[in-house]
Order: structure tokens, then C-alpha cells, then sequence
């Protein structure tokens, strides 16, 4: 088996020369750089990432902690992660938290021993284990999709990524609200998550700025399940007045709510309008299309893994707040006429213009 000597030898540079090419620990000249990588193509050289991880005190692997991975959202936002950590040398450790603080604490745990470099988490409703874990071993971590904030200053505690989530759900609510619909209802998230409260801040903001009034029987927690938007729906149209729109607050629940109409008997727009909160692939194959919030998921992965690089370089720098601006993907589920579908172009993904035009949202 060739050796890293081996590799110096054959590129005419020192066995230095060679680590600082594989471990990106010193500027190279490009002409000494392709020597190196020429050399290591030649003779089929693998390195010891075990041996080298004894030196440099690094495994070049991120651990990654997010639950519902079946989920289409989070399964982009792997996709980001996973492009980015290879682009730059790094290989993926994945884990699912379950919602569970308790496991959450133990999966996190289970990443650090394996000492990766640094994590990605998406917080449970109860991250104090979690975030006590990580600032007792000083790993560095990122959240992500969801939020946490010091109680008493309000300031991030960790270095965060997550999109816009007050704003778009707002709209959806003006845009049902200037459809001529008074009574609408929302079927929101898991208690605790920050994206359910922000969820929840934009409907009220929405029905504010439409000059609605705010009926707490309106809000329903579907749990971010499936089977929990179901039963929230089922219980907004057992109401005396039952809504004559819906917001379901993320894709899973759009789907329960779907299955609930079913059982009811109520099309959609005819019976009852609907807007949701996430887009995903097949939102544009229901007919009628679904009228939603697109959320930049794979952005999201990708922007998580580069502030965590950026933590590595600079582990003493303030803890920030990365916000990505979400999309209103405007389509006839809420009752307005059909649009023509866009087809994407040769290599191009399926994703709204704003994507494409939009600046990377706060950074606090």
C-alpha cells in the first residue's frame, strides 16, 4: 500500500508538502498542488484519515441530529448538508432525535464520541439537555430550522440557521383574507418548537393587518404529524362555525388535513380553501395545486454547514443568526384561477424565482 512518502517521493516535494495538500493546513502553489494530487491519482494513495485525525486533532466529519429524516423537508436540507460537507472534506455522521429531548441528549452525545468536528442539531421543544452537553465539551454546534434564545437577553446561545417563518405564514392569511374569507383556521405545529411560534405570531399578524379578529378557537395543534393534522382538522370543522379556509403549518399536517377533508366530503377550493407552509415535490401534482410557503430546505443544510466551518476557524467569534427568506409559491388550492405550471430548464431544480433573486435574510 502506497505511502503518504510514497505519494512525496513520486510529486518531488517534501512528505510536509503532501499533509498540507490533503489537510488544507497551509497555502500550496497551484503547480505543487496538482503535482501532489497527480501523484496520489498515479499511485491509488488512500489516507489514514485515523492517523491523521491523531495529529491534527480532527476526523474532518460533522455530525448531523435531525428528526422525521423521512420527512421531504428535512431530506433536502440533508441533501445541503451533505453536498456542502463533501465540497469541503468533510463526511457525515447522520442521527434521529425523535422529538425527544431525552434521546436527543444521547444521540448528540454518541456523535461527540465518535469525535466529529462539530454539529448540526434541529433542536426539540426542550433543548436545556442539549445545550448543556455542547457548552459543558465545547462542541461546536449549530442549530438549525428551529430557534433558541437566552431567556433573560434574548441572544442566540449557538450559532443558528433557519428561514423566515412570521412574514410568509402572514401572507398566506392576507392572501386567504383578500380572497373574501373571514373565518380562517390554522392547524399549527408541535408546542415548544419556535417554528410553531413564529407560525402562530404571522396568522395573528396576518388576520391584524387584514382587520380580522383573532378567535383562539381557530388554532388548532396538529403536532407537526401527520395523524395530528388529521385530528386538528377534524376538530376546526366540528366547530359551530367551522373555517371556510385553512393554513396547515408544515407539509406533514397538510397531508392529514388532506385526509380530513376526504372524510368529509369537502373539496378543495369549492368546500373549503387551503394554503400551506412548506412546499415539497409533489404539492404541484394535487389537483387542485397547493398554494404554499416554499422554504429554502437544501440553502438551509448548505448555509448550516458553513457556519459551522466558520465556527471551526474562529471558535471565539459571537454567536449569530442566519435567517433565508421562504417563497410564496402562489398556485389555486386557495381558491384563484389556475396558473400555468413553469417547467424548470435543462439541470434546473423546480423551485420559485425568488430563490433565485433573493438576498440571504438576517444575520444578527
Amino acid at each position: 500500500m502506497p505511502t503518504m512518502a510514497d505519494v512525496a517521493r513520486s510529486a518531488g516535494v517534501s512528505v510536509a508538502t503532501v499533509s498540507h495538500v490533503l489537510n488544507g493546513t497551509r497555502p500550496v502553489l497551484p503547480a505543487t498542488r496538482r503535482a501532489v494530487l497527480d501523484a496520489i491519482d498515479e499511485l491509488a494513495y488512500t489516507p489514514n484519515t485515523l492517523a491523521r485525525s491523531l495529529v491534527t486533532s480532527r476526523t474532518r466529519s460533522i455530525g448531523l441530529a435531525v428528526s422525521a429524516i423521512s420527512n421531504p423537508y428535512f431530506t433536502e436540507i440533508l441533501q445541503g448538508v451533505e453536498a456542502t460537507a463533501l465540497e469541503h472534506g468533510y463526511s457525515l455522521l447522520l442521527a434521529d432525535p425523535h422529538d425527544d429531548p431525552r434521546h436527543e441528549r444521547t444521540v448528540v452525545q454518541l456523535l461527540h464520541e465518535r469525535r466529529v468536528d462539530g454539529l448540526i442539531v434541529a433542536p426539540s421543544a426542550d433543548p436545556r439537555e442539549l445545550l448543556a452537553y455542547v457548552r459543558r465539551h465545547k462542541v461546536p454546534t449549530v442549530l438549525l430550522d428551529r430557534l433558541v434564545e437566552e431567556s433573560a437577553t434574548g441572544a442566540p446561545p449557538l450559532d443558528q440557521v433557519c428561514a423566515e417563518s412570521t412574514g410568509p405564514t402572514a401572507r398566506l392569511v392576507t392572501h386567504l383574507a383578500g380572497l373574501g374569507h373571514r373565518r380562517i383556521g390554522l392547524v399549527a405545529g408541535l408546542g415548544g418548537l419556535s417554528t410553531t411560534g413564529e407560525r402562530i405570531a404571522g396568522y395573528r399578524q396576518g388576520l391584524a393587518s387584514a382587520g380580522l379578529p383573532h378567535d383562539e378557537r381557530l388554532v388548532v395543534h396538529g403536532d407537526s404529524e401527520s395523524t395530528g393534522g388529521e385530528r386538528a382538522t377534524t376538530a376546526l370543522l366540528s366547530l359551530a362555525a367551522p373555517p371556510t379556509a385553512l393554513v396547515t403549518a408544515n407539509n406533514a399536517m397538510t397531508i392529514g388535513a388532506l385526509r380530513a377533508l376526504r372524510e368529509r366530503g369537502l373539496s378543495v377550493p369549492e368546500g373549503i380553501a387551503l394554503c400551506c407552509f412548506d412546499d415539497f415535490a409533489w404539492a404541484d401534482l394535487f389537483s387542485p395545486r397547493l398554494t404554499a410557503i416554499a422554504q429554502p430546505s437544501r440553502e438551509l443544510g448548505a448555509e448550516a454547514v458553513q457556519v459551522l466551518l466558520d465556527r471551526l476557524a474562529e471558535p471565539d467569534r459571537p454567536a449569530r443568526t442566519v435567517r433565508l427568506p421562504s417563497a410564496f409559491v402562489h398556485r389555486s388550492s386557495c381558491g384563484c384561477p389556475e396558473e400555468p405550471r413553469q417547467r424548470p430548464g435543462p439541470g434546473e431544480r423546480a423551485e420559485p424565482s425568488e430563490y433565485r433573486t433573493a438576498q440571504k435574510g438576517t444575520v444578527a
